[in-house]
Parts: C-alpha cells; structure tokens; sequence
C-alpha cells in the first residue's frame, strides 16, 4: 500500500497569524512509519518527497509515474534512503543488499526500479527516504555509518554534544543536489542547531526519533525574529522551508535526520542568525 500527501508552499507572511492546528496542518508529518506502507509527502519547497516505507511480509516499491509526469520515480530525480529499524533488504534494478539500521543508501537519477523489504516481519526495517529533482546520473552507492568519520559538536555545558554523520554529502559520494545525514544527540543534551541559522538557498526536512512514548521534541521554526514552534513526538517530521529557522529541544536526548536540497551542495552555506537577533 502507498499513499502521498501534498504540501504547499508558504510565504513568512502566511505563517503570522496561524493557529497551532494550522501550522501543524501545514509543517507537520505526524505518521511517517506505518507497518505495511509506503507513506510520503511531497512539499513544493524544491519539490522534495520525503517518508517511510516499512515493509513487512510483502515487499514495498515506490510507485510514482502519472504524479510526477514520468514513465518511472526516478526518471528525473535521485534519492536518499536511511534505516532506523530491523535488518532488511533493498534491491535496486535487481542487486539486492542487506541494509542493517543505520546502513544508507545513495540512488541515482535513472535507476528504474527499488524494492524494500524486511528480514522479519515481526521487527521490520523503517526505510526513511527522500528523493529530489536531479538533471544527471551519480552512481549509487552503499553508505555505512562505520565508514563516516562524525562531525562532534557542541558540549555538555551548553547541552548540545552530539556526532553529526553526513551520508549524502561530497565527502562521501556525488549527488546533484541532495544532501542528508544523522545527529544523534549524547546523553544529557537537548538543543539541536543552536546557535541557529537560516539558508536561503536551501529547504530542509527533519525526522525525529529514537525518543522515549512520553518525550518530546520542540521543534522551532519561523523567521528569526518572530519564531514559532511544533511539539513533536518520536518518528515524526518537520518541513523547513528556506526562510525559517530549524532548531529543536528536547525533554530527553533524541536523534534526527536531516535532508537538504536547493541551489547548491556545500554544508557550511548557511546565514547565521546572532543569539540577540531571536524573538
């Protein structure tokens, strides 16, 4: 089973007068894992597709042709996939691969064919993928976490020690225009991309997990002078478009992927928004 939900876009200007349910409505994917289903959104900020697929006595194939005006997905775009559950399989124009949690996987412009599936029914795999326009073919390419060197950032002072891994990034393999990682925040820190920043050129969308039934996220959004926020809970996800801010708290150490695409690949292209600045 496959579903698709559309998301506009939205000036900062529609965004001042929003209710909470309607800026949840606009910015927040509350199911992305659901067993037996694929499940995506397609936002119109750079046209990116983001969700789970999470098979699990049957294999699961993203099928999108007529929505997108194509013969095949991934006629004209690339994607990025990330497992954060049990052992399971992908299988891409027929070579299949054993993905474990945390394995990743980069799929290029072209590739006809991707298949999803679990090693046990009862502990399935939760594929999180995101796919964006592309204009040439990248070789795929497997990405394992022992292969990334992280970023360490932050400190325990400042309750934002964390090991940021950058799956999809020039460092690791090619892409045309998507970027995507993993944070996973330490023990005893909280604040994720704070100080925070903007990047014009960029959208970005985050999901949140490894959390705790009764923890929670506060996800922060908004221009930097009049921020809004979405509580958030474990396996859901956030749009950011590119004006907005994308920073969050939690009530306990959490973890996080992030997936990025716009007008360039360089991480570091960012607008820094000074602490004094925020409202």
């Amino acid at each position: 089973m496959q579903n698709m939900e559309t998301r506009y876009t939205h000036s900062p200007e529609d965004i001042r007068h929003y209710s909470t349910e309607q800026l949840r409505k606009e910015f927040l994917v509350e199911q992305v894992f659901v067993p037996g289903v694929i499940r995506l959104t397609y936002t119109h900020n750079d046209r990116m597709i983001f969700g789970g697929v999470t098979p699990t006595d049957k294999a699961l194939e993203i099928v999108l042709d007529k929505e997108l005006g194509v013969d095949y997905f991934l006629e004209r775009r690339e994607m990025g996939v990330i497992n954060i559950g049990g052992p399971g399989f992908i299988e891409i124009d027929g070579q299949k691969e054993a993905m474990k949690e945390q394995d990743g996987y980069y799929i290029g412009k072209g590739t006809r064919q991707v298949v999803f599936t679990s090693e046990d029914a009862a502990n399935p795999a939760k594929f999180y993928v995101s796919s964006v326009p592309a204009h040439h073919k990248h070789p795929n390419v497997k990405i394992s976490i022992d292969s990334i060197k992280p970023m360490e950032t932050g400190e325990p002072l400042t309750l934002n020690q964390r090991k940021i891994y950058q799956y999809i990034h020039p460092n690791v393999c090619e892409s045309c225009q998507l970027q995507m990682g993993y944070t996973i925040l330490e023990p005893g820190s909280a604040w994720n991309t704070m100080p925070t920043h903007t990047h014009e050129r960029r959208m970005e969308a985050y999901v949140y997990f490894d959390m705790q039934k009764d923890t929670r996220i506060f996800h922060m959004m908004g221009k930097p002078d009049e921020t809004k926020h979405l509580v958030m809970g474990n396996e859901q996800a956030a749009i950011s478009p590119s004006w907005s801010i994308h920073s969050g708290v939690g009530t306990s150490n959490y973890s996080f992927i992030w997936a990025m695409c716009g007008e360039n690949i360089t991480y570091t292209d960012m607008d820094m928004v000074p602490m004094d600045q925020l409202k």
